[in-house]
């Protein structure tokens, strides 16, 4: 099924690791499964329902086909993205026709179509005169339905080794998966090597995509086997409509497409973890098994995404977090984060930074309640929207729920009093605990959470100071990001189809936003029509990690609606002449670290643990080469100490190159040895973690000169760890 009018369901569980690459039981399986024959991949016999649906298909096909045949052929022009037009004929000159009179390398590269901004399929012919983009794997849409493409090629296997009954199989960002349900079994890792197989077997046939359209009446049929095929079936597709399946091989699909021309284009593939689910995303439905895959078209690239993903398991922050004990999780309170006392010191140095830059810009702090009474969010719009992801709880014959966000109490905060036009913007910052009711199996490590803080914003402000508004914060966004090293793209997500307020309205806030992106970043933003808020356009921003990886954390959302769901009000210049007059702030929501669990964790993997001097919670270690010298490290360390810094000395009994090597897997920024040498001349040698394994002796510093440099380096906040 097409991930285009469907949307994907939470996972209930944490997905089972992939095994790892070249594992021996692994390369048994596939052994074994090749030795084996047919007998130890597939159902023996198959399932009923591949031959009926195969039956029903060719049968219509020759129907369809005819009709295509029968439509009358006229020559059309094709222009190209260059301005150059090719010639052809309607019904019959195809896109991949197109791409081979241009040339046989990029036929051999295009994936997909894009017809008058269409995806279409490469050998679908057109149909009439027409802008025609030819899409490769590197497109981003191209990417997604070679993806999509692949999901098919994953429902194969499964059909053909479980007998299962197919849900949905849509791309991912990083991927597809196809969701199932499985008769009496769970999916486990010793399943994969098979599906594999399968996948490469169904890849080796250079099985071609067929699409056809079929009747509503048709599909109901086709799929009568298959209760969840024909629940999509019934509430999407209209009485007295049709639309489309997709073919390859014995595996037919419910699908809007489009595909790649055959699946010989998938040169690797690899599944890569499976979980269980819920259909429709509903704990009250069907458990269904879901398994995740990913393919390319050069089996390079697959060695590069396994080289990936052997470094990306080296940065895991849920690893790191274990071995340099920053934080943990316990059973008994499932998505809330326990910082021990150094995840304690990144947390609180990552508000210190907050803070400070608050200060600067002219933000003001406030703090508010945990729980609120319902009416509050009825009034919000939250209880008829987000009740079920929200901690509800009866309190004094009424029901009240912990906060999912800080919005609302910062509008009775605002409301507490009259306001000026004069007091305006205010600038209202929180570090508020919020608590969201995330599935269990969604919770993963700091990045899903139920108990987070974030460093939220509301701004309230006169309708002509968005402007300058969005501005500040684009500075503020530059200076944190810039100083983790951070790139980001911005995306203004207009209105969409579904939306609170005046046509007017939204139209003067985008008018003002892309002004705003166009005087900051000319040429370097994006647009996402129709992705904004109901309550008004925003601006999502997306940073980009050590290793290549997107995360959104920081937000920018205009807001016409809460103002006015709370009848906010402030008096503006014309109150002189009529008391009466009000007007309504526009509130601007901002966050840039967003959820600071979730900040630290990606934090980590950009890193790998190696924090930046400012940052780290393992500054120094002070080091004595032998016994006398540990009254003079202890010394050192109090030095270093009493400057704020995290310092910790090794008097203990091992020997100097252990306890070296001690401190070299802790991580710390700087070792300093200190011997007789450096005690008489009150001095340190300093060993920095970007020097390990070096055998020279490192340089000696005055011990004066040490602290000052990484005050220095502190204060700096420096990326690079040199002083």
């Amino acid at each position: 099924m097409s991930s285009a009018a469907l949307h994907p369901v939470e996972s209930t569980s944490q997905p089972a690791p992939a095994p790892p690459v070249g594992a021996p039981k692994a390369e048994k399986a596939k052994k074994d499964a090749k030795s084996g024959g047919k007998a130890a991949l597939e159902m023996n016999p198959p399932p009923e329902y591949l031959a009926q649906r195969i039956e029903m298909f060719d049968k219509l096909k020759v129907e369809y086909d005819e009709w295509v045949k029968s439509q009358p052929r006229q020559e059309i022009s094709v222009t190209l993205p260059d301005g150059s037009v090719k010639t052809g004929k309607s019904w019959e000159t195809s896109p991949m026709d197109v791409a081979k009179e241009i040339s046989k390398s990029l036929a051999d590269r295009v994936v997909i179509a894009k017809v008058d901004g269409e995806l279409w399929d490469l050998e679908r012919p057109l149909e009439m005169s027409c802008k025609l983009e030819l899409l490769d794997f590197e497109n981003p849409e191209g990417k997604k339905v070679f993806w999509h493409s692949s999901a098919h090629v994953l429902g194969e296997a499964a059909e053909k080794h479980y007998g299962c009954n197919l849900c949905l199989g849509p791309p991912t960002d990083d991927g597809f998966f196809y969701e199932m349900s499985i008769e009496d079994r769970a999916v486990v890792p010793t399943d994969y090597p098979n599906l594999e197989t399968l996948a490469q077997g169904a890849t080796k046939e250079k099985q071609k995509f067929e699409r056809l359209v079929m009747s509503k009446e048709d599909l109901l049929k086709m799929f009568h086997y298959n209760k969840y095929k024909k629940h999509f079936i019934e509430t999407k597709v209209p009485d007295g409509t049709s639309t489309t399946v997709y073919r390859c091989g014995p595996m037919i699909d419910l699908c809007i497409g489009p595909h790649i021309p055959h699946t010989g284009r998938i040169k690797a593939f690899m599944v890569t973890k499976s979980s269980s689910s819920y259909w429709l995303n509903d704990a009250n439905n069907d458990t269904l098994q879901r398994i995740y895959g990913i393919s390319f078209p050069d089996a390079k690239q697959m060695k590069e995404y396994k080289e990936f993903l052997a470094e990306a398991a080296k940065r895991d922050h849920r690893k790191i977090g274990k071995e340099q004990e920053l934080f943990f999780f316990h059973e008994l309170s499932p998505g809330s984060t326990f910082f021990l006392p150094h995840g304690a010191r990144i947390y609180n140095t990552l508000l210190d930074l907050m803070k400070e830059e608050y200060h600067k810009r002219g933000y003001t702090e406030v703090i508010s309640p945990n729980m609120y009474n319902s009416k509050l969010w009825k009034t919000s719009g939250h209880w008829q929207h987000y009740k079920d992801d929200m901690f509800v709880l009866p309190v004094d014959k009424d029901e009240f729920a912990l906060k999912p966000m800080n919005c609302p109490g910062h509008c009775l905060i605002f409301d507490s009093r009259d306001r000026s036009y004069k007091e305006l913007p205010i600038r209202m910052a929180e570090f508020g605990v919020v608590h969201r009711n995330e599935a269990s199996g969604a919770l993963s490590g700091l990045t899903r959470v139920r108990r987070f803080v974030q460093d939220d914003t509301h701004i309230f402000c006169m309708p002509n100071q968005i402007e300058s508004e969005i501005e500040n914060l684009f500075d503020f966004l530059e200076r944190v990001y810039g100083l983790f090293g951070f790139e980001f793209k911005l995306t203004l997500s207009t209105r969409p189809e579904t939306f609170l307020g005046h046509i007017a309205t939204w139209d003067e806030a985008e008018r003002q936003l892309s002004a705003v992106l166009d005087r900051a970043y000319p040429g370097k933003w994006e647009l996402n029509p129709g992705d904004g808020a109901f309550y008004g356009p925003k601006i999502d921003i997306t940073i980009k990690d050590a290793l290549g990886r997107s995360y959104q954390c920081a937000t920018i959302q205009l807001d016409f609606q809460l103002p006015e769901q709370f009848k906010l009000k402030y008096r503006g210049p014309e109150a002189n002449e009529d008391p009466e007059a009000v007007t309504r702030p526009v509130m601007i929501h901002r966050a840039i670290l967003g959820s600071l669990e979730r900040f630290i964790g990606i934090l980590t993997e950009h890193t790998a643990g190696k924090w930046p001097f400012w940052l780290s919670p393992r500054q120094v270690l002070v080091v004595p080469v032998a016994a006398p010298f540990k009254e003079y490290a202890s010394e050192v360390t109090q030095r270093l100490s009493d400057i704020g810094l995290y310092v910790d000395v090794d008097n203990g009994e091992n020997t100097l190159q252990k306890k070296i090597r001690n401190g070299e897997i802790a991580r710390y920024n700087f070792i300093l040895v200190v011997g007789q040498e450096e005690m008489e001349s009150k001095s340190v040698n300093v060993r920095n973690r970007e020097d390990v394994g070096t055998k020279t002796r490192s340089e000696m510093v005055k011990l004066d000169e040490i602290v000052e440099k990484l005050a220095l380096l502190k204060k700096e906040r420096r990326l690079e760890n040199r002083i």
